[in-house]
C-alpha cells in the first residue's frame, strides 16, 4: 500500500483577501478554527482558495503561513495544478522548499489534454518532486475527466499515492476503486462522503468543512469506527448545508458564509461577486439552522 498522506476531513481552505493583497491574520484565525474543530489536513490554494486570481508570490506565503501556523499537528497540502505543465512543476518544487507535506494536482483545463496527454502530463509532475500527490479529477470545473484505465497507469508512480474524485459518476468511482486499490480515494463532493467510503475510501477534501469542520471530521471517524449509521446520519445533516453552499460558484457562498459567522475574509476577486441575495437568503436560514450565527 502507498502512502496515506491523512486519513478523515481535509478542508479546503479559502484565502483571506484585503483589497489590495492578503489577510495572513484571518488566515491564522482560519486554521485555528479548523484545528480546534478536529480536521484531518488543511488544503491550501486548490479551487476554494481562488488560486487562479492569486500571484505566485501570493501563493508562497499562503502556504508558508499554514504551514507555520499548522505546526505539524495536521498535514498541508498545497494545490500547485495548472493546465501547463511547466508551471505545475515549478509549483510542485516552490511547495516542497516551502515545506509542503503533499500537493493536490488538478486536471489541465481550457486548453485540456487527450488521455495520452494527462498521463504524459502528471507523470512529468511527479518526476519533479518527492512529495506525495493526489491527483484532482473534477470534470465539471475542467472539462476534462481521469478515465478508470488512465487512473490504473498514472497509479504504478510510486509519488501518485490519491485521488480526490469529484466526477459524480459513481459507476466510475467504483471502477477507480476496484482497478486502483493502492490509491487513497477521497471523496472531492460533500455529498458523496458515505458513499465513498462504502467503497473504500479514506476521507473528503471538503469545502463545507470551512464551516462546520466538527461535522466533517465525525462523519468520517465514525465510519471507519463501524458507527455506519452515526456516519449516515451526519451525512443528511451536513447536506441541506451542502446545497447552500454550492447553490452559486464556489468559493462564494462559504465566503459570504465565513463571514456571516463573524470571521474576517475579505472580498472576492473577479470575476467572482458577491453572492446574490435570494440565495444568500436560504444559506443563512441554513446557518441559523445549525446554531453558526
Amino acid at each position: 500500500m502507498k502512502r496515506t498522506v491523512f486519513t478523515g476531513a481535509a478542508t479546503a481552505m479559502v484565502t483571506p483577501f484585503t483589497q489590495d493583497g492578503l489577510n495572513l491574520e484571518a488566515l491564522d484565525l482560519l486554521i485555528d478554527y479548523q484545528l480546534e474543530g478536529g480536521i484531518d489536513a488543511l488544503v491550501l490554494c486548490g479551487t476554494t482558495g481562488e488560486p487562479s486570481t492569486m500571484t505566485v508570490e501570493e501563493e508562497a506565503r499562503v502556504i508558508a503561513r499554514a504551514l507555520e501556523r499548522a505546526n505539524g499537528r495536521v498535514p498541508v497540502i498545497a494545490g500547485a495544478g495548472s493546465n501547463d505543465t511547466a508551471f505545475a512543476v515549478h509549483s510542485a518544487k516552490q511547495a516542497k522548499s516551502l515545506g509542503a507535506d503533499a500537493l493536490l494536482l488538478v486536471t489541465p483545463y481550457y486548453n485540456k489534454t487527450t488521455q495520452e496527454g494527462l498521463v504524459r502530463h502528471y507523470l512529468t509532475i511527479a518526476d519533479a518532486t518527492d512529495l506525495p500527490i493526489i491527483l484532482y479529477n473534477v470534470p465539471s470545473r475542467t472539462g476534462l475527466n481521469i478515465a478508470p484505465q488512465t487512473m490504473k497507469r498514472l497509479a504504478e508512480h510510486e509519488n501518485i499515492v490519491g485521488i480526490k474524485e469529484a466526477s459524480a459518476n459513481i459507476e466510475q468511482i467504483v471502477e477507480v476503486a476496484r482497478l486502483c486499490p493502492e490509491l487513497s480515494l477521497y471523496s472531492g463532493n460533500d455529498d458523496h462522503v458515505v458513499p465513498l467510503l462504502s467503497l473504500g475510501g479514506k476521507g473528503v477534501i471538503s469545502v463545507v468543512s470551512n464551516v462546520v469542520p466538527r461535522l466533517m471530521h465525525e462523519m468520517v471517524q465514525k465510519w471507519l469506527e463501524g458507527d455506519l449509521q452515526g456516519s449516515l446520519e451526519l451525512q443528511f445533516q451536513v447536506n441541506p448545508l451542502g446545497k447552500a453552499l454550492f447553490s452559486e460558484v464556489n468559493p462564494i457562498p462559504v465566503k459570504t458564509a465565513l463571514r456571516d459567522m463573524g470571521f474576517d475574509v475579505g472580498p472576492l476577486r473577479l470575476p467572482l461577486i458577491d453572492m446574490q441575495e435570494e440565495t444568500r437568503k436560504l444559506l443563512l436560514q441554513r446557518l441559523a439552522e445549525l446554531k453558526l450565527i
